[in-house]
């Protein structure tokens, strides 16, 4: 192994993991960039590599979300379930999907995750339990994205909590978590057959990484205000998005 990359990887890692410690969404957004252009994997390959990587650095930063009472179990298992069928279904057929319509699609979805992050949630409200019909599209949606690129759809679920059915950001975040790691374990075993495809050994470095920062963060964010690395994550995004159609669709 190159010693450059082992120390990008870990590196790779602690950002990733840091990501989901103190947003509770966002680390696919970044682990699949990272994948591509800093260890040469195909879009594929990377998306692949990226569900195992922050499905594991999520569950790792759930066990103190828990510990504060944090998750919200019930929401959080009727989304998996009820998005099975299309995380499963386009986790399937992604390798038959063009390279292009897989990263403009995943650029796509880091602009509405980037806009999502910047609205400011409403307070002093009372909070509600998600209605029947919500829950059926969001599910769906989450599925979709995850299966298709990698994405576990916690910043979809974030805005939904928090905007729509005031939910308190801390129950927002750690609800996130447990759909994003259900999510992503799911859609990494429905790719099976594509594992050997993948050089697993940079991935695996990035997941240790990844999972013992997210331990640590996901302690401290209980009690650090994040409104601004909110803020500041929103614009990578942009700037990843912007240089991932450049990539594909101009140069």
């Amino acid at each position: 192994m190159d010693i450059g990359l082992i120390i990008t990887a870990a590196l790779s890692g602690v950002f990733i993991g840091s990501v989901l410690g103190f947003i509770g969404a966002g680390g696919a957004m970044v682990s699949v960039p990272i994948f591509i252009y800093l260890f040469d994997f195909s879009p594929v390959a990377a998306t692949t590599a990226s569900l195992a990587v922050v499905g594991l650095a999520a569950i790792a930063g759930l066990r103190p979300k828990f510990k504060s009472n944090d998750v919200l179990v019930k929401e959080g298992l009727t989304i998996w379930a009820l998005g099975l069928v299309s995380n499963i279904g386009f986790s399937l057929i992604v390798e038959d999907i063009p390279e292009t319509v897989i990263l403009v699609g995943f650029s796509m979805v880091l602009i509405g995750a980037a806009y999502s992050m910047l609205k400011v949630p409403a307070k002093g409200v009372a909070e509600k339990r998600m209605p029947s019909w919500a829950l059926i599209i969001l599910s769906l949606v989450i599925g979709s994205i995850t299966g298709l690129f990698g994405i576990g759809g916690g910043f979809l679920a974030i805005p939904v909590l928090v905007l729509f059915f005031n939910t308190p950001q801390n129950k927002a975040a750690g609800t996130s978590l447990f759909i994003i790691a259900l999510n992503c374990l799911t859609a990494l075993f429905a790719k099976i057959p594509i594992w050997d495809q993948l050089n697993w050994r940079y991935p695996i470095l990035i997941a240790i990484t990844a999972v013992v920062t997210a331990q640590a963060t996901s302690k401290i964010a209980t009690r650090t205000p994040t409104v601004h690395l909110k803020q500041a994550f929103a614009f990578l995004l942009v700037a990843i998005a912007g240089f991932t159609i450049l990539n594909q669709v101009i140069l």
